[in-house]
């Protein structure tokens, strides 16, 4: 079985895929547990340094931190399964972690306050205020009706033409406000016209190929 994880290993971190030396604070671990239940899901692998090199690790210790970062941290509790491994000697724990059915789960933060993440690439990102709009949307047992207005025309035209947009530039262009922008974004999204693209510089918008 050590073949198996080596393949993991060699993938490297990832959007379904993060490595841990060690669990030191489980409110970090919090968060990447949420990442992940916000996006695709995913395995944790814990024993395992950020150059793909096996750690030595404490297994029952790193469990208990995992399960209290789980049940303490995440809201709500964030269900995982963990398969033990040792090879040359030294322990690694798979932990995977099932997309959640119902969204947002949110994490608290060293401040106690509570925030929702999302897996983008090999990062923990800050959902933004769109993406708690999607979600909330997807909990209703209605459909989403959609006026096709002036500001979703502009929007669907300038896409047509250009690879992407911002919020605030949607805002400039439509001469609507913040809050009616994103009302439009979350519709757009939960319809799959459109799609959002994360990173750390912010949020930007895109046209769904229609092919």
């Amino acid at each position: 079985m050590s073949k198996y994880i080596q393949n993991l290993i060699d993938q490297g971190e990832n959007q379904m895929l993060d490595f841990k030396f060690e669990i030191s604070d489980a409110r970090k671990i919090a968060k990447t547990l949420v990442a992940f239940s916000n996006t695709d899901g995913g395995k944790l692998l814990i024993g395992v340094k950020d150059n793909g090199k096996i750690a030595w690790i404490r297994s029952e210790e790193e469990y208990h931190m995992l399960e209290a970062a789980a049940d303490l941290y995440c809201r709500p509790a964030i269900p995982f399964e963990v398969q033990k491994w040792t090879i040359h000697g030294k322990t690694i724990l798979e932990v995977d972690i099932a997309r959640a059915d119902r969204r947002p789960c949110l994490a608290e933060n060293e401040h106690a306050r509570w925030m929702a993440y999302l897996r983008v690439e090999d990062q923990n990102l800050l959902a933004n205020r769109v993406m708690m709009k999607v979600w909330r949307k997807e909990k209703r047992k209605k459909g989403i009706l959609l006026k096709y207005s002036n500001a979703e025309k502009l929007l669907l035209n300038y896409l047509k033409t250009n690879d992407s947009i911002t919020l605030s530039k949607f805002c400039r262009i439509s001469h609507i406000r913040l809050k009616q922008a994103e009302e439009i974004l979350s519709d757009l999204i939960i319809l799959e016209i459109i799609q959002i693209h994360m990173s750390e510089k912010g949020a930007k918008y895109s046209l769904i190929s229609q092919t």
